[in-house]
């Protein structure tokens, strides 16, 4: 009888014991942090939260423009860098872009005759003045820088413009009445005195054309944009005789695309790093 009193005491006991225990846990509503651990993860906040990633397309993020089209002039020595332009344009937005590549001239009378257009990338400020009447506004975008070049490994040992006045240097040169780098090199002569004097043996159209003439070994120098100078058979004379000659590249905005939705992100584009990217990596400046 004792025995079985004394196992009865014992299970009251142990059933007192476990109640007691549950009683003293308090059930913490599902996704509530308050019962965590002071110090645990949910509790501590991230020591070195990594920011933001900015990514190419976020900086260069251009608006749909599936479906509309641009008309863009440039100057024909511009045409490899504009062009890469005009792609990256038309990747990221969509637009389609019609772009006219020809020397100043022919392009002053398309958009005199034609009255269509939303942008002139001219070799030179000067060469907008023309067609001043349809443009409501210009940025700069780079340095245009002319150079004197000359065959590869320099055979004639020309030093400076002086030198193209020599009898047996043949130089040649782009139009002066219908391009830019025509103009200077006709103002280098005369600022150097040699007007009467050189042997000019052609003039070409446009200026991506006098290095080719170099490289075909039909004249021995002329006066061309730094970016032309990338052909074999073709080097730089290392002379500051041009450095006073540098130009810039303007954008010029025509009035025929005032308020035109794709115009506008154009013209944001070209003030772009994506923009600003190409023209370096062409060998251009950025005007300042």
């Amino acid at each position: 009888m004792k025995k079985t009193l004394a196992i009865l005491l014992a299970l009251v006991l142990a059933f007192g014991l476990a109640a007691c225990s549950g009683a003293d846990k308090t059930d913490a509503p599902a996704g509530d942090n308050s019962a965590a651990a002071p110090g645990s993860q949910e509790d501590a906040a991230p020591a070195d939260a990594a920011p933001e990633e900015t990514t190419d397309e976020a900086v260069s993020a251009q608006p749909d423009l599936t479906g509309k089209s641009l008309l863009v002039y440039c100057g024909a020595g511009m045409k490899a860098p504009f062009q890469a332009i005009a792609d990256k344009f038309t990747e990221l937005s969509g637009c389609e872009m019609n772009v006219s590549f020809a020397n100043a001239a022919q392009i002053q009378t398309q958009i005199s005759t034609a009255q269509e257009g939303a942008f002139f990338i001219a070799g030179a400020q000067g060469e907008v003045k023309p067609i001043e009447e349809f443009v409501s506004g210009s940025v700069k975008l780079v340095k245009h820088i002319p150079v004197l070049a000359v065959k590869a490994g320099n055979p004639k040992g020309i030093a400076g413009i002086a030198d193209l006045a020599r009898e047996d240097v043949s130089t040649v040169i782009g139009d002066a009445e219908s391009t830019p780098i025509g103009k200077i090199a006709m103002q280098a002569f005369s600022d150097f005195g040699i007007s009467d004097s050189v042997n000019l043996v052609a003039t070409t159209t446009t200026a991506p054309q006098l290095a080719t003439v170099i490289a075909m070994d039909e004249a021995d120098a002329a006066i061309v944009w730094k970016e032309n100078c990338g052909v074999d058979g073709v080097e730089i004379c290392d002379t500051p005789d041009m450095d006073s000659y540098v130009k810039v590249i303007p954008a010029a905005r025509l009035s025929f695309a005032e308020g035109d939705e794709a115009a506008d992100a154009f013209s944001e584009f070209l003030a772009s790093q994506d923009a600003k990217d190409i023209w370096l990596s062409f060998g251009y400046e950025l005007a300042e």
